[in-house]
């Protein structure tokens, strides 16, 4: 309890907000260049070399379509200062909103399609102002939805959103990003309306909360492989194989290694863009693990026909074949984005109708899935207090010392399965927040959330912690039975003698006194 109050505490008074936005204004600068496809060209608001600006509320009878850039410098300035990114941040994504004025002689369609011209440039410290280095380009189409309250010449069109570009690294120290608005053809961007300026919401995470976030890994992850060591040699020890739930909990040890195990710090020597992809796929193998995990826990302390059956995986197909496909279904929808994404920065699968529609379907259906497994997981923990009661009538008939034994095994283990529904609870709205934090940008919506480090730190820490003690609390005992000598207590000596399992019967009850209880047959 005090080190998972300790995680919550370093959440909440040492870590910053998890992500940080800020939003940048356009400077729109004059495209003087002959050669308007040419990528060695580049034009920034600040510094040696700055381009020159223009105000497009006034009229410009020389200026033309192609000879227009908006400009955005990132990050930008705050505060009179110069700020640069930091390798830290590990993510950056890009949100584009466009002010369009409204004029009478050239009224906006509520649905028109805006062809954009992107074109992204870094520069690190020490390097020349003047000199940008190409990273990448694309020609993208988005869909441009917009209304207006009034229609006035001083209004401006409510337009939605456009998800621009997203980063799986932030490996640079400063970033520029060209935007054109080409006319190639008669079409192109004929119907999106005076453009008077663009802003740009750029988000990444913070580098005060990878830090925390890591110096956690760092100190959980040593943890967890030392007690996976020493779980598998106490199993190893045994002359009989390992039982179901001792293989799913030496599964569950390893995905959370795999989730701990603190390769970010990479990303602070090398530019790794698929850091954020592969992120995702270590925690949907631990959500896999432990979500599978807890249908074979409580299963295997419900009552079954057959006690001396071995339990088996096929036993729980049904139920681990639902949480398969979510997570497969999970994963295919993150390759379409994120996958993508590693060769062309500005892809998104919001982009289009069909898309959108899609990846909401993917989230609301994920969310659904979570809260639906989550009540199911409470009626079959329900129906194991109910066994436990029904087996528990036969304790007043036991002797003293293997009643007391089983009352306390009872107690210790009710508490362990509440420990084990406020984990679920935790896990399951942490899934849900993370996929709705994760799609806010992105979808046509207003969704406000309110979350703080607080919670993603201390769930985190109750995963390692949890996991932790139900290894402990499962590995097979190295205790020898007591032998009682020399006692004038003959109701104590027959007492022990009658609480002692025989030798053939201990390896089966060295995983869980409690579930050879649940499971075998009132005779006592």
């Amino acid at each position: 309890m005090l080190c998972q109050l300790t995680c919550f505490l370093i959440g909440g008074l040492v870590a910053p907000m998890p992500a940080n936005a800020q939003i940048i204004l356009a400077t729109v600068c004059r495209d003087t260049s002959t050669m308007k496809n040419d990528t060695t060209n580049w034009y920034y608001s600040r510094g040696k070399g700055a381009c020159k600006k223009i105000d497009l509320n006034e009229p410009h009878y020389d200026l033309s379509e192609t000879d227009i850039v908006f400009a955005f410098q990132m990050p930008g300035p705050r505060e009179g200062m110069i700020l640069d990114y930091s390798r830290w941040q590990q993510n950056l994504i890009g949100v584009l909103q466009v002010d369009i004025k409204y004029h009478s002689q050239i009224e906006m369609l509520p649905r028109s399609t805006i062809t954009i011209d992107a074109r992204l440039a870094y520069r690190n410290k020490g390097d020349p102002e003047d000199v940008w280095k190409f990273y990448t380009k694309s020609v993208e189409k988005r869909n441009l939805d917009c209304d207006i309250d009034l229609k006035s010449e001083e209004y401006l069109y409510n337009c939605s959103a456009i998800p621009l570009f997203e980063l799986g690294s932030l490996y640079h120290d400063y970033y520029l990003l060209n935007v054109r608005l080409p006319v190639d053809s008669p079409d192109m961007n004929s119907g999106i309306g005076h453009i008077q300026d663009m802003w740009l919401t750029v988000i990444n995470q913070n580098g005060g909360f990878t830090r925390v976030w890591l110096y956690l890994k760092t100190a959980f992850f040593p943890c967890i492989i030392g007690i996976l060591v020493w779980f598998w040699r106490r199993i190893h020890i045994l002359q009989r194989k390992p039982v179901l739930l001792e293989k799913m909990l030496l599964s569950l040890g390893l995905a959370l290694c795999l989730l701990n195990m603190p390769i970010e710090y990479l990303t602070l020597h090398y530019d790794l863009p698929f850091m954020l992809l592969l992120s995702d796929i270590r925690q949907g193998l631990f959500y896999a693990t432990l979500f599978s995990f807890w249908l074979v826990f409580a299963g295997e302390h419900m009552l079954i026909q057959d006690a001396s059956a071995q339990s088996s995986v096929k036993q729980y197909w049904r139920h681990l074949s639902a949480v398969v496909l979510g997570c497969i279904s999970l994963f295919i929808f993150d390759m379409c984005e994120r996958g993508v994404q590693l060769r062309n920065p500005f892809y998104s699968i919001w982009v289009t109708d069909l898309g959108t529609n899609l990846a909401l379907t993917f989230i609301i259906l994920a969310g659904i899935s979570a809260g639906v497994y989550f009540l199911f997981l409470c009626y079959m923990i329900w129906q194991v207090f109910t066994n436990i009661s029904y087996k528990r009538q036969s304790l007043p008939t036991m002797c003293s010392v293997r009643r007391l034994h089983y009352e306390g095994i009872i107690y210790r283990f009710k508490f362990l399965m509440l420990a084990t529904l406020l984990c679920a609870a935790l896990t399951v709205i942490g899934f849900i927040l993370g996929q709705v934090a994760e799609g806010q940008w992105k979808w046509d919506e207003s969704i406000e959330l309110e979350y703080t480090s607080a919670f993603f730190t201390g769930v985190y820490g109750m995963w390692n912690i949890y996991i932790f003690a139900l290894l402990v609390l499962y590995a097979p005992s190295h205790k020898k039975w007591p032998v009682v000598e020399n006692t004038a207590d003959t109701q104590n000596l027959s007492e022990e003698m009658e609480f002692s399992p025989l030798p053939s019967e201990r390896a089966s009850s060295e995983i869980s006194s409690l579930t050879s209880f649940i499971r075998k047959t009132t005779i006592d």
